[in-house]
């Protein structure tokens, strides 16, 4: 019993390394930290901005409807690179969902993914939620190029992008709602 006493933060913290070693409790686990430690994203500097010029991009929605990102052009543009099988984009969906629950009829949202439909459709339902998820058909504009997941733009109606996240980050933020509601009245 002295034992215990003595030596319990390092007793937990191994219990919390066989944990994460365990794929079935990793994720969750994951998730939980990166909910907690995200941060809202911020805006890029007016002077390092870049400007999304090319918005012929071809998507494919769950039901094999074909779009083309073209279709967005002047309007306010949310993209999120993302993957079901990703802790950091799965701990960002919650706060995406209601970002999207206040936006939808305001902003274009794409969630754009290279998981099979079946996948994203049981993750979706699982979780409940109902966001415009997209496969892309080619690959994207230059501008919106990522090498990791998830990666998220907020892109204005001049094609501007406003915010470029790479990485978890707290999107129904304060910040965010203020910046997509800024962009609104331009």
């Amino acid at each position: 019993m002295k034992y215990l006493q003595k030596h319990w933060s390092s007793l937990l913290f191994v219990f919390f390394i066989i944990l994460m070693i365990i794929p079935t409790t990793r994720m969750p686990i994951q998730v939980v930290l990166l909910r907690t430690i995200s941060l809202s994203p911020s805006e890029i500097k007016k002077e390092d901005r870049t400007a999304l010029i090319d918005y012929d991009w071809k998507l494919s929605d769950l039901n094999s409807n074909t779009v083309n990102l073209s279709e967005s052009k002047g309007k306010v543009i949310l993209i999120n690179f993302w993957a079901t099988w990703c802790p950091p984009c799965v701990a960002e969906i919650p706060e995406f969902q209601e970002l999207f629950d206040v936006y939808k009829n305001k902003i274009d949202f794409y969630f754009v993914t290279t998981d099979q439909t079946e996948k994203i459709n049981l993750f979706l339902g699982k979780k409940g939620h109902d966001l415009p998820v997209f496969r892309p058909l080619e690959e994207p504009s230059n501008v919106l190029g990522y090498k990791s997941l998830p990666t998220t733009y907020l892109i204005s109606k001049k094609g501007e992008i406003i915010m470029r996240k790479v990485g978890a980050a707290s999107w129904n933020s304060d910040k965010v709602h203020q910046t997509i509601n800024d962009l609104l009245a331009e």
